[in-house]
């Protein structure tokens, strides 16, 4: 058994959950919302993380899905040595049977002790099995590090899957799938973050998505470092078993610097279409964002990513999710201030991702990484970094009456 499966073990972690602070954020993420733009129908806003409870530091990187029986999962990384991105970060989650009203006690889905586990991307299947993908790397390996190629395999990133036939109250322990997901010329990788794709129209009706991302090592002979921003690339996994094996489809390894395809987001349009909507790694195109579409259930990108300007921002991750329901909207969520992490705002599209409106400011607060979910026939719901102070005091999740949306 390799050192990380020694070392990987599911348990529960609980704590007192602190209060401090959170009313406040409540009452800032909902005060100035006009009657148009509050869905004032039941719950609206609800707290599941705030840094510094439950055993961890910080919490990050929120992912979210509605479970077969209508429960929703909020998995985040507990991070245990503050907000950096290396070092013992473990995958969690919280239940809620209310619609995200109120939430269960933390539970630990993936701790590989001192290292880092995270970058969750989970999907529900159509028997309702629940996949989830992360990323593993030493905790002592930092993102610089591994662009760099001065890490061992053994100690970068890896790729592990697990999954649950029982909504989620047990996970199988983790399986590394790193051989069929990275190539070899990959240093960096990451899975999601955010929810995973099912596939539910076409010849590729059950099939699995789960949007990644990666950075390929310079060509022989270069002074680069592989640090450099223009050898970040994205691609995608597909599975036509349940998750039970695993293909890479697309890759963007473009490295002219225009679109750096970085975290990456999808979600199946209304015609079977895959939509595909990426951070751009401060690559020369206007913009921070840009799409691409599938026709082949993304096993290849009809055209490489386009910027996408109409969605104003910073280089942050953001969501896509295709609302259920006649004429609904294409949603994307993420920070609409183009110079900082904040304005948590979504917008739409009703043409699948060709032109965009905003549709709703959830707050003016600091704001960062976020998820999006179908939760009922009428409600979406956003699980989002946010804080009164700074972006990364809690994750906070919103309700969202589809028709309260402009």
């Amino acid at each position: 058994m390799s050192r990380l499966g020694k070392l990987m073990r599911l348990h529960k972690r609980g704590g007192p959950v602190a209060a401090a602070g959170v009313t406040a954020l409540l009452a800032a993420v909902t005060a100035g919302v006009t009657p148009a733009q509050a869905a004032p129908r039941g719950c609206e806003v609800s707290v599941p993380y705030t840094a510094g409870t439950e055993g961890y530091s910080a919490f990050r990187i929120p992912a979210v899905i509605t479970t077969k029986s209508g429960d929703l999962l909020a998995f985040a990384e507990g991070r245990s040595d503050g907000l950096g991105d290396a070092g013992n970060i473990d995958t969690v989650v919280k239940r809620s049977t209310d619609g995200g009203c109120t939430w269960q006690p933390l539970r630990v889905v993936q701790d590989s002790g001192p290292n880092t586990s995270g970058n969750p991307a989970p999907v529900v299947t159509a028997s309702g099995r629940i996949v989830l993908l992360t990323t593993y790397n030493a905790g002592t390996a930092t993102e610089t590090q591994i662009l760099r190629g001065q890490v061992p395999a053994e100690d970068s990133r890896r790729v592990f899957t697990q999954y649950s036939d029982d909504d989620g109250a047990t996970w199988s322990a983790p399986s590394e799938i790193t051989a069929s997901a990275k190539l070899p010329n990959w240093r960096w990788y990451a899975t999601g973050p955010g929810h995973a794709t099912l596939l539910t129209h076409g010849p590729h009706r059950g099939r699995l998505v789960v949007p990644a991302n990666h950075s390929i090592a310079p060509p022989a002979g270069s002074t680069d470092l592989g640090s450099e921003a223009k050898y970040y690339g994205g691609h995608d996994l597909y599975s036509d078993d349940n998750g039970r094996t695993w293909h890479i489809g697309y890759v963007d390894d473009n490295t002219d610097g225009e679109v750096n395809v970085n975290e990456t987001t999808a979600t199946e349009l209304p015609d079977g279409r895959v939509y595909f909507n990426t951070r751009d790694q401060n690559g020369t195109a206007a913009g921070n964002r840009a799409d691409a579409y599938s026709l082949d259930g993304g096993r290849t990108l009809r055209r490489p990513f386009q910027p996408q300007p109409a969605l104003v921002g910073p280089v942050v991750e953001g969501s896509v999710l295709q609302a259920r329901g006649p004429k609904a909207p294409l949603l994307f969520s993420g920070p609409a201030d183009p110079a900082k992490r904040a304005v948590m705002t979504l917008r739409a599209s009703h043409d699948g991702g060709v032109t965009w409106q905003s549709a709703l400011t959830l707050s003016q607060l600091p704001a960062s990484y976020s998820d999006l979910v179908q939760v009922d026939a009428r409600t979406v719901g956003l699980l989002y970094e946010t804080g009164n102070t700074g972006a990364n005091e809690t994750i906070t999740f919103r309700r969202i009456d589809l028709r309260d949306l402009s």
